[in-house]
């Protein structure tokens, strides 16, 4: 699985990365292990997933999280998160 998260203030990418997880185990596993190295690489504190995290995760295999989503706050508009690669 690689998964590319981006940080975006202004309409404009400021930072991004991509993390590549090929073990065996769970999706969920991987995503949530996934959030936590990028956001460590991206110097931004983990989002907490809402019910409509999840829910667009689900279906559209992205999703945005936005300032209200991070306890420490975000210096940018959002954080996005897209699956570019499965298993």
């Amino acid at each position: 699985m690689k998964i590319w998260y981006k940080l975006v203030r202004n309409n404009h990418m400021i930072k991004d990365t991509t993390v590549c997880d090929d073990s065996a185990d769970t999706r969920t596993h991987k995503i949530m292990r996934g959030t936590e190295e990028a956001c460590h690489r991206l110097d931004t504190g983990i989002p907490i997933w809402l019910d409509v995290n999840i829910r667009e995760f689900k279906r559209f295999a992205r999703t945005r999280f936005t300032k209200d989503s991070f306890v420490e706050g975000l210096d940018a508009d959002y954080l996005e998160i897209e699956v570019i690669e499965e298993d």
